[in-house]
């Protein structure tokens, strides 16, 4: 019997997020996907360029993240960008809900797509004014510079 081939995971993630929002706590949250969709993000096929997570009915959803078709994938136009529930417990929910009357933003991060389950990596984040983005690559400028420094005089 042959052996199955090891799956390279494709974690298809929000470079934007940790630039726009000063970041929490991360929580990973299930879910709910059709088949395609799915096959189509292990293959790398998703965006989460532009996609935040709001709450309907004490259900949390995953709004505007894009899942593109590929070769033999059929995804039609319409459910690239729906509205996906997310499965996260009753308690977590209620927190999330909590820091969201707090005027805060639920971001999404990443969707892991090792192992059998697809997951969101999501996280409450303040959004960041254009002064502290400017201070925060200062800062990385400035680390940057620090750590080529000491490389340099060794």
């Amino acid at each position: 019997m042959a052996k199955k081939k090891p799956q390279t995971a494709h974690a298809i993630s929000n470079r934007r997020a940790r630039h726009d929002y000063e970041l929490g706590d991360s929580l990973v949250a299930g879910i709910q996907l059709s088949g395609a969709e799915t096959k189509a993000l292990r293959m790398g096929h998703g965006q989460l360029r532009g996609a935040y997570v709001t709450v309907k009915d004490n259900e949390l959803l995953l709004i505007n993240a894009t899942i593109s078709p590929s070769s033999g994938i059929p995804i039609s136009e319409s459910d690239q960008t729906r509205a996906r529930k997310l499965l996260v417990k009753r308690k977590q929910i209620d927190e999330l809900i909590a820091s969201k009357q707090q005027g805060q933003t639920i971001v999404p991060l990443e969707i892991l797509t090792r192992g059998r389950f697809i997951k969101v990596r999501i996280s409450v984040g303040r959004g960041k004014k254009l002064y502290d983005k400017r201070q925060t690559l200062k800062k990385r400028d400035e680390d940057r510079a620090a750590q080529e420094a000491v490389k340099a005089s060794r």
